[in-house]
């Protein structure tokens, strides 16, 4: 008996969908806002643990991976996003782009950020200073500080940088509008010097171009690891300080990825092998519960990130207050 030439047909399409259901199951597609140089060596490891999985790894800009993700929307190939800040993440949930993450995902951490994102890493705001041209009694308690007379053409700040847009945005939220683009306008008065971002500071810190800057914690400690006898140093603003908060990076998984293959990606990035490479490796502060920070950066002083969902929504007021402060982002 021979086979009807529409049921060939349908056994042809029943055999494509079959074989892109099964690549789909033994593919992993990661869009990363951190560095190839940073994240590949924990890729690597878990293609090792994993050798028959497809990966594939998109690297780039966090702002850009998230907005090629809202373009893309469910036809994107990302299954996980990670971001360097929580903004773009907040941005994409916001935008109905992230799925829910599961409970056993969200328990890891020691903040979840929301259903839709979580912490894999906590990066510090400091003051870095030049220890040869900053006592100790002179070093500021606040940001609010450093737009008296004593600091003037003394510090560094990156405007343009992720990092500081995240944390205007959560100082404006706190201090309302007005409070913080008067601080920063005092900045500006206080002539203020402009760097592209965060290891600049730092590098001017050292060569005594500037004698502090705003910056994250982790940059002059991998400098320091260079460079041991570098003048430059941390300075932690007080508890409280709008200067003081601990931002997040963070990992989601995409409303039409394959869940299962992102979060055991993402519970990869919170085991303890990851997490003490985050700790030792890139200086920066570890989520996961009874993994200790590198005694080189010593402790946050505050490890709980807060309510970084709005930075989502908030993101496109700070850039018009730092606009109208007199920078051109």
């Amino acid at each position: 008996m021979k086979s009807s030439p529409y049921y060939i047909i349908i056994l042809i399409i029943l055999l494509i969908i079959s074989s892109g259901c099964s690549n789909n199951n033994d593919s992993l597609t990661i869009y990363s806002g951190r560095s190839e140089e940073l994240l590949a060596p924990l890729v690597d490891k878990y293609q090792t643990e994993n050798p028959t999985l497809n990966i594939q790894v998109r690297y780039g800009s966090s702002v850009e991976l998230a907005l090629l993700l809202q373009e893309e929307g469910l036809k994107t190939p990302a299954d996980v996003f990670i971001s360097k800040s929580p903004g773009p993440v907040a941005y994409l949930a916001n935008e109905g782009a992230l799925g829910t993450l599961s409970p056993k995902i969200l328990s890891k951490s020691r903040d979840s950020g929301s259903e839709n994102w979580i912490a894999i890493t906590g990066r510090q705001r400091v003051l870095v200073f030049n220890r040869d041209n900053v006592s100790d009694s002179d070093l500021p308690s606040s940001i609010f500080d450093l737009v008296q007379p004593n600091w003037k053409g003394r510090v560094g700040i990156a405007p343009a940088n992720g990092s500081f847009q995240d944390f205007f945005t959560l100082f404006r939220l706190e201090y309302g509008d007005d409070v913080a683009l008067n601080w920063l306008k005092g900045m500006v008065e206080n002539e203020v010097i402009i760097y592209p971002k965060n290891s600049a500071i730092v590098q001017a810190t050292a060569r005594g171009e500037i004698d502090a800057g705003l910056v994250n914690h982790y940059y002059n400690a991998r400098l320091k690891l260079e460079n041991p006898d570098t003048p430059s140093e941390n300075h932690q603003f007080a508890v409280g300080d709008p200067g003081a908060i601990t931002i997040a990076t963070a990992a989601s998984v995409t409303k039409s990825g394959n869940k299962n293959r992102a979060e055991d990606f993402i519970q990869y990035l919170l085991g303890v092998n990851a997490q003490n490479y985050f700790a030792d490796e890139t200086l920066e502060y570890p989520v996961l519960e009874g993994i200790e920070p590198n005694e080189r950066i010593g402790q946050a002083i505050l490890m709980k990130f807060g309510n970084f969902d709005a930075l989502g929504s908030g993101l496109e007021q700070t850039l018009e207050l730092i606009r109208e402060a007199g920078f051109d982002i």
